[in-house]
């Protein structure tokens, strides 16, 4: 039938987008009560009777077969010039949730989601509201929700607990778990944990460590010794702790900064030198190392808006900080190997050169060519070699 004329499919359709919306179960938690429920109903005009009047009654008799699983139909008489008075279906109403939810088939759901909530809100009562916006999310969880629990009450006895994940010792619970649900433990966590005990800087999955007090992998900075006369016990290619190196100075009057690693370990060899490398847009975490302000630096990235964004960073830190390769000539002498910039960066960059500054509107406004970039590694060793005799 093509009617449009509303039919039991077409009811439980709408209980279903109410149970796809979460407002079935969030009416169980004390909301707006939301049953006895009218629905939204279409039903034959007059002129149908005379028209489709066969089709009415096959209609008409569909919906009071499938009301005997529970639902209320509202009538209306029609007076029809030729077929007198007839009764017709004007309105749907559910009852009540136990019938909701048996059209559907969603009764074990709600029941297991009762028992999962009233568990929650026992132990921790400030999550109502977020169970009321979200309580599919619970059901979504099911199997995981004792585990959940067991975390928000590890966190409320040992607030900024100052350990790595690795080593939390909750029963039940295994360090991969929390990998895996750390957007919605960090979302529990901020709703149950006093605001002395988080972070409120660091947001979202990533910073959850910050947020919740826990230690994280710390981050690393990779330098190679160029003069083997400088080799510490032999070694010349390092790999430490930011805050170690931070602290402790390496050798080398010379500091080349390199945003690609292949580049870094290329490097040639250079007399009381070293080169720092594959930090990218971590250029930032050498704003620490007060050694940097005594030694000169020399910083290469790609020739685009991104380099020339990081160059202008690393200078807030180290005015002093000169860029190589990153020049109009080398740009133009490498004209067959220009690639193309999908996205320019639009901040402010206020620590460049005339020289630099310069380059890079030319870059933004595509005077050069469509976002031209040029990618230090399509700069030939013999350029980088000859740029270094002579410098």
């Amino acid at each position: 039938m093509t009617t449009g004329w509303t039919t039991a499919a077409d009811m439980e359709a709408q209980i279903r987008r109410l149970w796809d919306q979460g407002r079935i179960l969030s009416a169980r938690l004390g909301s707006e009560p939301l049953f006895p429920l009218k629905l939204r109903f279409r039903a034959p005009e007059s002129k149908d009777l005379g028209e489709q009047f066969a089709a009415v009654r096959d209609w008409i008799a569909a919906l009071e077969l499938s009301s005997q699983r529970g639902f209320n139909i509202s009538w209306r008489e029609v007076n029809h010039r030729q077929l007198g008075r007839n009764r017709v279906p004007d309105g749907i109403e559910i009852p009540d949730e136990t019938t909701a939810l048996r059209l559907i088939g969603k009764s074990r759901e709600a029941a297991a989601f009762t028992r999962l909530a009233d568990a929650t809100l026992s132990a921790f009562p400030q999550l109502a509201d977020w169970l009321a916006r979200r309580p599919l999310t619970i059901l979504e969880h099911a199997d995981d929700w004792p585990r959940v629990l067991a975390v928000l009450a590890w966190f409320r006895s040992h607030p900024r607990p100052g350990l790595y994940l690795r080593q939390l010792d909750i029963p039940g619970v295994d360090t991969k778990f929390i990998e895996g649900h750390k957007g919605l433990l960090s979302d529990l966590l901020s709703l149950t944990l006093p605001p002395e005990a988080m972070d409120a800087t660091a947001v979202g999955a990533k910073g959850f460590e910050q947020r919740f007090g826990l230690l994280s992998k710390p981050p690393m900075v990779r330098f190679r010794i160029l003069d083997p006369a400088l080799a510490l016990g032999g070694l010349t290619d390092l790999t430490v702790p930011a805050a170690e190196l931070a602290a402790t100075a390496p050798p080398g009057r010379r500091v080349f900064i390199t945003e690609n690693e292949v580049n870094g370990l290329s490097f040639p060899s250079m007399p009381d030198a070293i080169v720092i490398f594959g930090l990218g847009h971590g250029i930032g975490m050498l704003d620490e190392f007060a050694w940097l302000h005594a030694r000169q630096i020399h910083y290469w990235s790609d020739i685009d808006t991104h380099g020339f964004a990081m160059l202008s960073r690393l200078r807030a830190s180290f005015p002093h900080a000169q860029s190589f390769l990153m020049d109009r000539r080398t740009l133009l002498a490498h004209r067959p190997l220009w690639g193309r910039e999908e996205v320019q960066h639009a901040g402010r960059m206020d620590h460049l050169t005339d020289d630099e500054r310069a380059l890079l509107d030319d870059l933004r406004a595509d005077r050069l060519g469509e976002r031209v970039r040029l990618e230090q590694e399509r700069i030939g060793f013999r350029y980088l070699t000859e740029w270094l005799n002579g410098g």
